[in-house]
């Protein structure tokens, strides 16, 4: 098929030597035969065009809306995960420092040795103890003495239970055997306490 374009101003007219017919060129795909009802069959090309046209801008823009909530989401976890680092960025040093601590109360528990030992050198150690609890404590990091307070398994390790005939110290920690230690919001490590049982 042999087709030859003469050129207007409005519209490209395209003329097809084997059917000797000339047709135009009203847009993109769409071509119009002078011999048929050109104005329906254009309408109906051409709304036909612009249902495909929107379909394909919908759907570019709700992939472009799911990249962009995709992207954002990605932020806001990366910023909180920065802000998890850095919230817990000493952690393992200072689970290695509860070790330091541990020895501490050790130490003074052992009240009839610690009684024994020099008064200067005895004070001196207390400051030195009291000064590393205070930077601990500057830090987010705290003492868990949770003498009195209900037992609860999430924070405390319950390593002996003992009876009691009153009613309303059932399941309330009597006695803490080893301090535990909490940074912000996260136990690093639980308290080993004794709980108290209530029984008829």
């Amino acid at each position: 098929m042999n087709k030859n374009t003469k050129n207007n101003d409005n519209d490209d007219l395209i003329y097809d030597e084997e059917t000797k017919k000339t047709s135009k060129k009203v847009a993109d795909d769409v071509i119009v035969d002078d011999e048929v009802e050109a104005p329906e069959i254009l309408v109906k090309k051409l709304k036909e065009k612009i249902k495909t046209l929107e379909k394909e801008k919908q759907e570019y823009m709700d992939g472009w809306q799911r990249e962009r909530a995709d992207l954002i989401n990605y932020k806001k976890r990366v910023e909180n995960e920065k802000v998890e680092i850095v919230k817990y960025a000493n952690e393992n040093l200072l689970e290695e420092i509860t070790q330091v601590l541990d020895s501490f109360e050790m130490a003074f528990s052992n009240k009839e040795a610690w009684e024994k030992v020099d008064k200067n050198w005895r004070v001196g150690v207390e400051y030195i103890h009291t000064q590393l609890l205070k930077i601990l404590d500057e830090n987010d990091f705290k003492t868990m003495s949770p003498l009195g307070e209900k037992f609860d398994p999430k924070f405390h390790i319950a390593v002996e239970h003992i009876a009691t005939d009153d009613e309303k110290k059932d399941g309330v920690i009597v006695e803490v055997k080893k301090k535990g230690y909490i940074l912000k919001d996260r136990v690093m490590k639980a308290p080993q306490v004794v709980v108290a049982e209530y029984k008829k």
